[in-house]
């Protein structure tokens, strides 16, 4: 009988497996050489060094400390070590076929242990509750190191649990049960397709990646995305003008002018047409007027705060005041702009201008006395570290403000995404908050630092007083009644500072109103959604928690309560507006020129 040989069948196979190996070997060869060269040659993001060098001081202290052999140091470390030898001792006979210990009481539980492998898979249990105990005992040992002063303890804590979620066990492939499975499942592919979107962030923005969180191609300005019908009625050098086409037939007489944050583009105030809170507002009978910032190059490198003040909010403000023939406009600032509207309207209360009517305040910080977490970055040797590189490059690069404000929530904007972007290797989502919160602008380097400075750092405009446009202003000569939405879940504005800035200021017409969510979600809330809730009273107490005591909730959206309080200080209804008028024609349709800038 006559043996068979291979099949055809099973040498194609063969063949095709040699050639996909090859294929992926040759590709990922092609990728490292590309990852080396991104990451060759650039300069870490200011404030790293001066991160590590309080790290290695406090390990200084530390090591001090235990060699006097006292027990307030020693502890932490000894139960740490009981702990991980236990750990040890239980994985070491689950895996000899022994019976699966009695779950003790999670120190803490979160997302990043959903997978029941962290539980029962002695491997991945082990590395869970090493990692547990070691960043315990470097909590304790931060929390307890005598030697430091109250404000270096609270940043040692900040950047100890930074570096604690860092060697979170999930972030590493040997140790996360989730991306050894992903792994198996496509035969490895999902490592290569996280190896290429590793490179794809590194050669956008050098060795501190950026974790690219939105599909960037599921929104195109214009296309899906900042599409409220208007025309750019100015263009200045700092900014354009939108003017927004009215859908109804009616508006109310006095027009509303909205200055958006220059961190970021004004169109997370006009994202789709369903969530955006511009088109919301035409359709309540509002003319509605946006600041749509320059994006500095460093050409702008000399821009100050003042010729923000000058040149952007007043220009603006008069501006709308010529286009529509009136003698008052209510006005918004949201975050950053927030800041610089209080500013603005100190510097028209000691001119003795009546201008703005009202002012609304979204998720703005007056009152940097207690920043929160954003302390951390504002300290002499990280300012020290931003200005050296402003100086040097006449910008803030918007990259580096993005890396900040990530850090503030690391494991939702850093390490979450990193996993499921470089070690799972999925493609990001289509999510268009995160695609705006990605898309962030420079700021002029004068203006950077006179903000890190005398805003954030000397809280001069709730303090001594801010010296801009040729006054000097405090928070309390703001007079003109207001509307101040702050959000429960912030991480950059903190809603009691938020609460203490508002209340600094002058006159008695004031609503407080805090959204549950955050930064983002809990200003752009929809009524439609019928999402999240918020509180709302009138400010009397003193202290925040005593007016959040009194306060009543709400469901939904406070877009309607904002809607009415808005109307009872726009006057009279008039007939509707088209964007434009004599001395201000209509230069191209929203969303303009400024905002496709990269």
């Amino acid at each position: 009988m006559a043996i068979e040989g291979p099949s055809e069948d099973t040498g194609d196979a063969s063949a095709q497996a040699e050639a996909r190996i090859a294929a992926d070997t040759a590709r990922i060869k092609a990728l490292t050489r590309r990852l080396r060269a991104a990451m060759e040659g650039a300069a870490p993001p200011p404030g790293a060094r001066q991160a590590g060098d309080l790290l290695a001081r406090a390990a200084g202290l530390w090591w001090g400390e235990a060699l006097k052999g006292e027990g307030r140091v020693a502890q932490p470390q000894i139960e740490a070590w009981g702990r991980v030898l236990t750990a040890v001792a239980e994985a070491q006979r689950q895996a000899a076929g022994g019976a699966m210990p009695e779950d003790r009481p999670r120190p803490r539980r979160d997302k990043r242990f959903s997978n029941p492998l962290w539980d029962s898979h002695p491997w991945y249990r082990l590395a869970r509750e090493t990692w547990e105990a070691t960043g315990d005992a470097i909590e304790a040992a931060a929390r307890d190191l005598p030697g430091l002063s109250a404000a270096d303890r609270a940043r040692l804590l900040f950047f100890a649990r930074q570096l604690i979620d860092m060697m979170a066990p999930g972030n590493f492939l040997a140790t996360n049960p989730d991306a050894m499975e992903r792994a198996v499942e496509t035969g490895g592919q999902s490592l290569i397709d996280g190896l290429e979107n590793l490179v794809r962030d590194a050669e956008a923005h050098g060795p501190a990646p950026l974790v690219t969180l939105s599909d960037p191609g599921a929104y195109e300005i214009g296309r899906n995305i900042a599409l409220t019908p208007g025309e750019v009625v100015l263009r200045t050098p700092l900014f354009e003008l939108i003017q927004y086409a009215p859908a109804t037939a009616a508006v109310h007489e006095v027009p509303l002018l909205i200055f958006p944050p220059w961190i970021n583009r004004y169109y997370i105030l006009d994202l789709r047409p369903e969530n955006s809170l511009v088109r919301w507002l035409v359709g309540q009978g509002f003319t509605v007027f946006m600041v749509s910032w320059k994006n500095p190059d460093p050409s702008y490198a000399d821009v100050s705060l003042s010729d923000y003040v000058t040149d952007g909010f007043l220009r603006a403000i008069e501006a709308v005041r010529a286009i529509c023939g009136t003698r008052e406009v209510n006005a918004v600032g949201y975050c950053i702009a927030g800041t610089l509207l209080a500013a603005t309207l100190g510097v028209l209360a000691r001119r003795g201008d009546t201008s703005v009517a009202s002012a609304s305040f979204l998720a703005a910080l007056t009152d940097f006395s207690d920043p929160g977490d954003l302390a951390m970055f504002l300290t002499d040797d990280m300012l020290g570290a931003i200005e050296a590189e402003v100086d040097r490059r006449g910008i803030l690069d918007g990259r580096h403000m993005a890396r900040t404000f990530a850090m503030l929530r690391a494991n939702e904007l850093i390490w979450r995404p990193a996993i499921r972007s470089y070690m799972l290797g999925k493609a990001p989502p289509a999510f268009d908050l995160l695609h705006w919160n990605g898309d962030s602008t420079n700021l002029p380097a004068r203006m950077a630092v006179e903000y890190l400075r005398l805003l954030c750092r000397e809280d001069r405009l709730a303090g001594q007083g801010l010296e801009i446009a040729e006054q000097v202003v405090r928070l309390s000569d703001v007079q003109v009644p207001r509307f101040t939405v702050a959000c429960e879940g912030d991480h950059i504005v903190p809603w009691r500072a938020s609460y203490s800035g508002t209340r600094a200021m002058g006159g008695a017409e004031v609503r407080f109103v805090l959204a549950r969510s955050g930064h983002i979600a809990g200003i752009v809330n929809p009524p439609a959604q019928g999402k999240y809730g918020y509180w709302a009273a009138p400010q009397d107490p003193a202290e925040a928690e005593a007016w959040k005591e009194a306060a009543a909730p709400g469901e939904g959206s406070w877009w309607p309560l904002w809607r009415d309080w808005l109307a009872g200080r726009s006057g009279a209804q008039v007939s509707a507006r088209q964007p434009g008028s004599e001395g201000f024609p209509p230069l191209c349709p929203a969303p303009g020129t400024y905002l496709r800038e990269r």
